[in-house]
Order: C-alpha cells, then sequence, then structure tokens
C-alpha cells in the first residue's frame, strides 16, 4: 500500500482517484501531478513501483500545499 503524506491511498483504485484522498487533491490537482510525473493515470494504486511512489511523493512534497499546511492556512 502507498503510503504519501501520511495517507495511505487504497490500493484498488487508479493512482488519479486514489489520490483525491489527501486532503487538498481533487481530481483537476491529481490530474496535474500524474502528467508532471509521467505515470499513466490508469494504473492501480497496488501496481505502483516504488520509484513511481517515490516520484508521486517527492512532486507533492514540493509543489502542492496538502493535509496540514493547508489545513493550518485556512
Amino acid at each position: 500500500m502507498a503510503r504519501i503524506s501520511g495517507v495511505d491511498l487504497p490500493k484498488d483504485k487508479r493512482v488519479e482517484i486514489g489520490l483525491t484522498y489527501i486532503f487538498g487533491i481533487g481530481r483537476k490537482t491529481a490530474g496535474d501531478i500524474i502528467a508532471a510525473t509521467g505515470i499513466n493515470p490508469d494504473t492501480r494504486v497496488k501496481d505502483l513501483t516504488e520509484d513511481e511512489v517515490s516520484k508521486l511523493r517527492e512532486y507533492i512534497d514540493h509543489n502542492v500545499k496538502i493535509e496540514g499546511d493547508l489545513r493550518r492556512e485556512t
């Protein structure tokens, strides 16, 4: 199971949908993240490689305000 920003992504969902479980990421932002990292949006979370998960994690940490940081701001 992929864990990004303290959130366990559901393993049977597509990556694009799984990313929306993170507070601050909606469908559009998830699509932007996937396009920027070059990951196939139809890939299931359980089929992601460690390299792909680390790419997602790194991109989200550096480019998207989510979870605690976003809640503190609002």
